[in-house]
C-alpha cells in the first residue's frame, strides 16, 4: 500500500521540484500560472488602445481569450497548461506572452492600422508567378 501511494506522488513531487527547463536561458518559474494570467489580463487591457477594427487586435484578443480560458479550465494543473496550449513548457508559453504585450505597445506606436503614407510601387505585393489584383 505504501508503495503505491509513493508511486502516484512521485510525478506530482517531480512536477513541484522541476529543476531545469533542459533550455539554455530559460530558468524554471517557481510560480508560472498567476504570472502567465496576469500578463494575458495585460495584453487584453493594452489591445484597448488599438481601433476595434484593427485586424491585429482582433486577432490577439481571440487567442489571448483563449488562451486564458484555457488557464482557468486547467484549475492549476501545469501539465495540462502546456499540453492545451501546445507551446512547449509552461516557461516557454511565459516567454510569449510577454512578447506579445511588448508587441501590442510596438503597435499601437507604430500605427498599424493606417494607411500607408506613400503609395505602394508597383508590384510591392505580387508573389513570384501570381499578379495582384486590385
Amino acid at each position: 500500500m505504501v508503495t503505491a501511494m509513493i508511486r502516484f506522488t512521485r510525478p506530482l513531487l517531480q512536477q513541484v521540484t522541476k529543476t531545469t527547463t533542459g533550455i539554455t536561458g530559460i530558468p524554471v518559474h517557481r510560480n508560472p500560472l498567476p504570472v502567465l494570467i496576469q500578463t494575458y489580463k495585460s495584453t487584453l487591457e493594452a489591445l484597448v488602445a488599438l481601433p476595434a477594427s484593427s485586424v491585429y487586435r482582433q486577432g490577439t484578443e481571440a487567442l489571448t481569450r483563449k488562451k486564458l480560458d484555457i488557464l482557468t479550465a486547467a484549475n492549476g494543473d501545469i501539465s495540462a497548461v502546456e499540453k492545451e496550449l501546445d507551446e512547449g513548457q509552461i516557461e516557454e508559453s511565459l516567454l510569449i506572452a510577454s512578447d506579445e504585450l511588448k508587441l501590442v505597445g510596438k503597435m499601437a506606436e507604430w500605427k498599424a492600422w493606417e494607411p500607408l503614407e506613400a503609395k505602394a510601387e508597383a508590384g510591392q505585393w505580387e508573389y513570384p508567378g501570381t499578379t495582384a489584383s486590385t
